[in-house]
């Protein structure tokens, strides 16, 4: 379990800095600088497709700040034990990662299809319950309760 509670606080935390990192900036220094150095590996960062907060760019865009809040809500429940310990057969947890990923894909692929473009709120809303899954994915299989 401490594994998990590891993983989950590492998930809060980065949350948490992806979204304070804008009113934090000046105190943190260089490590602010560390978090958008970071967001820039697994984000394209561009400005229109990210909240802005205090006047600043988040380190991701609006479904990156989706995924991971979510991500860290999904481990948070699973090392809080909100949610049953129990074997968890691999089929379902792929089963609730597909389910979860359909808000995300529908939004991608209209984008893509130049159909619809949904504000950034939505793309941060519908990309939390995939973050969710994820989290909850990553806390069974850390505790070994993923079968």
């Amino acid at each position: 379990m401490f594994i998990v509670r590891v993983s989950a606080l590492a998930a809060a935390a980065w949350a948490a800095a992806v979204v304070l990192v804008p009113f934090l900036a000046g105190w943190m220094g260089p490590l602010a600088g560390v978090v958008y150095a970071i967001g820039s590996v697994v984000c394209h960062q561009l400005s229109e497709r990210s909240f802005h907060l205090a006047g600043v760019q988040l380190p991701v865009c609006a479904r990156c700040t989706g995924l991971y809040l979510g991500a860290a809500v999904g481990l948070l429940a699973w090392a809080l034990r909100l949610v049953a310990e129990r074997p968890w057969p691999r089929t379902d947890a792929v089963a609730l990662l597909v389910a979860a990923a359909v808000p995300t894909a529908v939004t991608v692929i209209t984008a893509l299809l130049g159909w619809a473009d949904p504000s950034n709120p939505w793309r941060a809303v519908l990309a939390f319950p995939l973050g969710s899954a994820g989290g909850l994915v990553v806390g069974a299989a850390v505790s070994d309760h993923l079968k």
